[in-house]
């Protein structure tokens, strides 16, 4: 019975902290670029009360006698499947289709990534995130500029006032990773690179497996608000059940402790 607590008590807190994902991801399901979280699961150590035997020895059972110390949250990894795109029109709003992170430089000066396109141009004419952090390469826009066009493949022209001449800018570079599930998020839509990411790699959009940008449109989170819904009555589910069974349990004990001789 005391096996019993623990291993109900560990799917308990298993459960609990699958909650907390799904509350992260349904509180930004209109966060732009973000990504939906998915727990994952493993079992936990095996005790072996009696090992596999072969049927001709002595026509012991073939399979092994084993029970289980329950489960724990290995980890909780980031899906980056494509949000949809929703088009405002905006000039500075870029989604990106398909693989891809803008780059951007953090306070410390190392590098952040990020799929928020809301960008903007801070005080001193740069291209920022709506954080104030300026994409690198860094693009810096004449004071005068009236028009700003980003094209897919994230060559940036602008026109200044009074001429109808354009002027290409800069280009915007993404990164890409071979394992983005690795990286680190960090908070305020930006991720961290990682080990478990590997490096990244850095190209022209629509270049070497890297997606194409979208100019006058965002994306949107890829967070399901009736799935993960379902999935909260799953764990909610999962957590009564494991509570049952710590109660169920705890009876046992005390008719075994309430026994007289």
């Amino acid at each position: 019975m005391l096996r019993a607590l623990r291993t109900a008590a560990s799917g308990m807190t298993a459960q609990q902290i699958y909650v907390d994902v799904i509350a992260h991801n349904l509180a930004n399901v209109n966060t732009t670029g973000f990504k939906k979280g998915r727990a994952d699961f493993e079992d936990l150590l095996y005790e072996t009360l009696r090992g596999a035997v072969s049927n001709a020895a002595g026509g012991e059972p073939p399979s092994p006698l084993q029970v289980g110390h329950g489960s724990r949250l290995i980890g909780t990894a980031k899906v980056f499947t494509q949000g949809d795109s929703e088009v405002t029109g905006q000039s500075l709003d870029v989604a990106i289709e398909g693989d891809g992170f803008f780059q951007v430089e953090m306070p410390d000066g190392t590098t952040g990534y990020t799929r928020e396109g809301a960008l903007r141009i801070d005080g001193e004419s740069r291209l920022v995130t709506p954080r104030g952090l300026p994409l690198t390469p860094e693009i810096t826009f004449p004071e005068d500029t009236v028009s700003i066009l980003i094209n897919s493949q994230g060559r940036v022209i602008a026109r200044s006032a009074g001429t109808t001449t354009e002027t290409e800018l800069g280009q915007l570079l993404l990164a890409r990773f071979v394992n983005p599930a690795g990286l680190e998020a960090t908070g305020g839509n930006l991720m961290r690179e990682t080990p478990a990411s590997g490096t990244p790699i850095v190209g022209a959009p629509g270049e070497l497996g890297i997606g194409t940008l979208r100019q006058g449109a965002l994306e949107r989170s890829n967070v399901d608000a009736v799935e993960e819904m379902v999935n909260m009555i799953v764990a909610q589910r999962a957590f009564e059940i494991s509570s049952k069974a710590v109660r169920t349990s705890d009876d046992m004990l005390g008719v075994v402790s309430n026994l007289k001789s």
